[in-house]
């Protein structure tokens, strides 16, 4: 089979998948423990080196799984880097959990400047997810977790800086 066509077809798959969880589940609502379940894990940043995400309690993360092949993911991260800039010093703090490839994921954090830590989520990711409120599996998925440690929002699909930045300021 064509490697091209390959590539093709599971963008398209991820990004049907996205839209059909947009239209549907538009406000996912949290799963009563996500931001316990996400505190509690530690994943490996590209170093190698356990990070455990308790780390950051005390700041509004946002915890946002993703992958290279995803094509929303892609379009998103552009903005997330720009929030990270603006908020990180008023407390808010982004995550990236990475469903990948080491290498690709290091490739690609380089080339965007990522601005904020990218951990390796890989196939264990897939199960925090869905612990965490992500019943279809579909990528992105975003966790916000205020600054007491509870789950404030979680968002199934891609989100922009226009519907992000307003939730932000209401957690500041």
């Amino acid at each position: 089979m064509n490697r091209g066509f390959l590539f093709f077809a599971v963008a398209l798959a991820a990004l049907a998948a996205g839209f059909f969880a947009r239209s549907t589940l538009d406000d996912v609502d949290p799963t009563p423990d996500a931001a316990q379940v996400l505190l509690a894990a530690t994943l490996e940043d590209m170093n190698g080196q356990p990070q455990p995400l308790s780390q950051w309690r005390g700041k509004v993360m946002v915890v946002n799984f993703w992958a290279t092949w995803c094509p929303p993911c892609l379009k998103e991260i552009p903005e997330f880097i720009n929030l990270q800039q603006r908020y990180g010093d008023r407390g808010v703090q982004f995550l990236g959990l990475a469903i990948d490839d080491k290498a690709k994921v290091a490739e690609f954090a380089a080339k965007l400047g990522m601005n904020y830590p990218v951990l390796m989520a890989q196939r264990e990711g897939l199960t925090l997810a869905r612990d965490a409120g992500n019943r279809l599996g579909a990528l992105p998925f975003t966790v916000i977790i205020d600054k007491h440690g509870r789950t404030a929002r979680v968002e199934l699909g891609e989100l922009d800086e226009k519907k992000l930045a307003p939730m932000l300021d209401a957690l500041l």
